[in-house]
């Protein structure tokens, strides 16, 4: 058995192939241009290595719904080159093998769920706060959605006083959760990326205080088993602490919840969450 997985990103593309145990057995990666370039290197990729089945985890928004005409397509995304692209459909004419199509946060969270920071728990919900912010939420070993997949990054969000002047930058919303906390909103801000900011600046804790108010949210409509978060600005060490004490603050003891050094992580799988839960993903479609 041949497993194969694509972590479409809005930055770059990521394939793998695997054996029947997710052993990965080649990977490689690209940058994401247009669809006629990228799905060629795609096309290329998987011709050259065969595989049984893939597992897609898709930059978004993406139709999730199978009974919907645009199934497996990327829809409103403003990578408009992409817009209302039939990647799905794209696959498949190219390839006749089962596929499973998502959301590149939901392979990541599956992948966590599976064989990360999320293993023996229930229900977890996962958060990346990088580029731009993305969540998935699985219950039971299933993606909760709608007639699509949930956009959590877009929730709005109280601004902290420390940062009333700051307006957000996300093109639909301004100062919704990924407007006020994404990577490009710190770039905003300050001229430079997050990394190259010093870890005491009074920023993390502003920071801290926006992923707080978000893990109150969801944690109130949600009441998740474990929250792991994952993408670039999480990579700040120091933010795990200032977001914990933050949670505490603002639930101020309303509901109940795990040992708070347990319940808002980090991922354990890294980089790699994606890819692990797109093979993941692909052996399921296999069944």
């Amino acid at each position: 058995m041949k497993l194969g997985a694509i972590e479409a990103g809005g930055t770059k593309f990521v394939c793998a192939v695997s054996d029947g145990d997710f052993n990965v057995e080649d990977r490689t990666q690209f940058p994401t241009t247009t669809p006629d370039e990228t799905m060629a290197q795609v096309f290329a990729y998987f011709d050259q290595h065969p595989v049984d089945a893939i597992g897609i985890g898709s930059f978004g928004p993406v139709s999730l719904n199978e009974d919907a005409a645009d199934f497996g397509f990327i829809t409103n995304t403003p990578k408009l080159a992409w817009k209302n692209y039939d990647f799905l459909g794209a696959m498949k004419t190219h390839f006749d093998i089962p596929f499973y199509f998502t959301t590149d946060v939901n392979v990541a969270a599956y992948g966590e769920y599976q064989a990360g920071a999320g293993r023996g728990k229930k229900n977890i919900l996962y958060w990346t706060v990088g580029t731009g912010v993305g969540a998935s939420y699985i219950q039971n070993g299933k993606f909760l959605q709608g007639f699509s997949h949930p956009e959590m990054g877009h929730i709005l969000l109280r601004h902290d006083p420390r940062d009333h002047d700051f307006e957000g930058v996300c093109p639909y919303h301004g100062d919704c959760f990924e407007g006020l906390a994404a990577g490009p909103a710190i770039e905003k801000r300050f001229g430079k990326k997050g990394f190259e900011l010093d870890p005491s600046d009074e920023f993390w804790e502003i920071e801290a205080n926006y992923i707080a108010q978000a893990c109150v949210n969801a944690t109130l409509i949600l009441r998740p088993d474990v929250i792991i978060f994952g993408g670039g600005v999480m990579k700040q060490a120091q933010l795990f602490p200032q977001i914990q004490a933050s949670f505490v603050k603002q639930l101020a003891d309303y509901v109940d919840t795990p040992e708070i050094s347990d319940y808002i992580i980090h991922v354990e799988l890294g980089d790699d969450a994606g890819i692990t839960g797109a093979l993941m993903l692909a052996k399921k479609a296999l069944k």
